[in-house]
């Protein structure tokens, strides 16, 4: 699962942030068939956890379906879906529904992303566009919400390629990874930095999970880490800041996700897996 916006996950921060409840140097990845990301397609189920501060909500619910496929060799292809209910409790319930189709080159030298943002069945966000891996520069260029090109810098990393680099830290102990990330969510112009926390390994056969990923032959043998990504907004570069969001789950090191939990500082909603298919993926050769 990838950590994009949403992440491992496209959380729908724009719809959340329009519905008044959010809060307000690394070169590229080598094409590596050591971290290969498997195959699958996992439905969340959702549900409010936690609210907290001044706006705060009754009720949350609502459905993740994450399709990802692909190799190294081939790229990465992901289909992704959330669909929220949110009750702030005064009569006010918002659908947010966030689609995207995006597609990531293996090196991580061409990324595609399209998406769209529905409230209410309202469209309120269609982005469109590709971005290029230079020798000193990204350039991207947006076909929507309006035509234009820019660039950032080389270290910035897309979302699958942050997915690979989180699992080679935790394969090398490491516990603390910083990154830029770029996925082309909200205006298309959005961009993160991440800081993630790395948890104490979970060995095959230790605490076994109780979703959809304890009926999976192809994770028995898989080791996993308890992971916290949280997002800053780049634009803000003066004073302390605090994440525009976090997203806790476990990652298993074939790319996985499991025990969600999306954190945007006034409230939490929790993902459970209740469904997850796995798919043969073509090793590269």
């Amino acid at each position: 699962m990838r950590c994009a916006n949403p992440t491992p996950f496209i959380a729908g921060v724009t719809a959340l942030v329009m519905f008044g409840l959010a809060s307000a140097a690394h070169p590229s990845l080598a094409l590596n068939p050591e971290v290969e990301l498997a195959s699958h397609r996992a439905i969340y189920d959702l549900k409010l956890a936690d609210t907290r501060g001044r706006r705060q909500l009754s009720a949350a619910q609502g459905r993740i379906v994450y399709d990802f496929s692909g190799s190294a060799c081939e790229g990465y292809a992901l289909q992704f879906r959330q669909v929220t209910e949110l009750d702030n409790g005064e009569g006010k319930v918002v659908v947010s529904d966030l689609r995207s189709a995006t597609w990531e080159e293996g090196g991580a030298k061409n990324y595609r992303f399209n998406f769209q943002n529905y409230l209410s069945q309202q469209l309120v966000d269609s982005v469109d566009g590709r971005a290029e891996r230079g020798p000193q520069a990204i350039g991207v260029n947006l076909a929507q919400p309006a035509t234009k090109h820019f660039d950032l810098d080389a270290a910035v990393v897309f979302p699958t390629e942050h997915i690979r680099r989180i699992v080679l830290a935790a394969r090398g102990g490491q516990k603390v990874l910083e990154l830029p990330v770029y996925d082309g969510s909200e205006t298309g112009e959005k961009l993160y930095n991440t800081l993630t926390v790395i948890g104490q390994v979970i060995e095959p056969g230790e605490r076994q999970p109780e979703d959809a990923a304890a009926r999976q032959t192809a994770l028995e043998g898989v080791r996993r880490w308890p992971v916290t990504v949280s997002y800053f907004d780049n634009s803000k570069k003066n004073g302390e800041q605090t994440p525009v969001y976090s997203i806790k789950f476990e990652l298993y090191e074939n790319g996985v996700s499991r025990a969600l939990m999306l954190d945007y500082g006034d409230f939490a909603i929790s993902g459970t897996m209740t469904t997850l298919e796995m798919r043969d993926t073509t090793p590269c050769h």
